[in-house]
């Protein structure tokens, strides 16, 4: 007889059955010795008809729990497959709502390799944070030729009356100053990035849960 019950029931029966029949796995004793003249097996030290009767409940029981386990395991997926959810990033089944939360948690059979949004955001912060430190030695550099060309032109207790040697000087700096060439103006990139990542996640927790404590299946 079929039996309706919440998902969220229905992960937590699953949790539980691996570990209940590891368990049993783990404890079972499937064969054992005996000799001719006595009547107990050599591991467990009871009768053998016992010991038979043991092996094959246990064996039985166990092969029970691990149908109860792919019965509810193929139920939840089924389910998973059929259910919508829905985000501010659009709809999506519960099946790919959670095979795109384990993306971009870095899971999956790719492990963080598929993560694109995240190794993007990573190329981007690397590329900047070097592009900027770039910028910032060179123009260092810069202001300290800059300098020298000054003293130079005035000389160390002299004063130029006139401000056109001064004036390149200045022309120099504006020419040879670099800059950044940011066509996607990157810190406001890297933060809607990261904005978008973190409420995405946020969002496919919530519905994902709301789904499992909201939705039946039948066992």
């Amino acid at each position: 007889m079929s039996k309706k019950m919440l998902v969220t029931q229905a992960l937590d029966e699953r949790d539980l059955l691996v570990k209940k029949i590891n368990d049993k796995i783990e404890k079972a004793s499937f064969i054992d010795t005996i000799k001719p003249n006595e009547d107990k097996v050599f591991e467990k030290k009871i009768k053998k008809e016992d010991y038979v009767k043991e092996a094959k409940a246990a064996y039985q029981k166990i092969t029970d729990l691990i149908e109860r386990f792919q019965t509810i395991d193929a139920a939840i997926v089924d389910s998973n497959a059929k259910t919508e959810i829905s985000t501010s990033y659009g709809k999506f089944t519960v099946a790919g709502a959670i095979s795109l939360r384990s993306r971009l948690r870095g899971g999956g059979a790719y492990d963080g390799e598929a993560d694109f949004e995240r190794r993007i955001q990573n190329k981007l912060q690397s590329e900047y944070d070097e592009r900027v430190s770039f910028c910032d030695i060179k123009n260092t550099q810069l202001q300290d030729t800059a300098e020298s060309m000054r003293l130079s032109i005035l000389g160390k207790d002299n004063k130029v009356k006139d401000d056109k040697p001064l004036a390149v000087v200045d022309t120099y700096v504006k020419e040879n100053t670099t800059e950044l060439v940011d066509p996607l103006d990157m810190k406001k990139k890297i933060e809607a990035l990261q904005e978008r990542r973190n409420s995405l996640l946020t969002e496919l927790d919530t519905q994902i849960k709301v789904s499992n404590a909201t939705t039946f299946i039948e066992i």
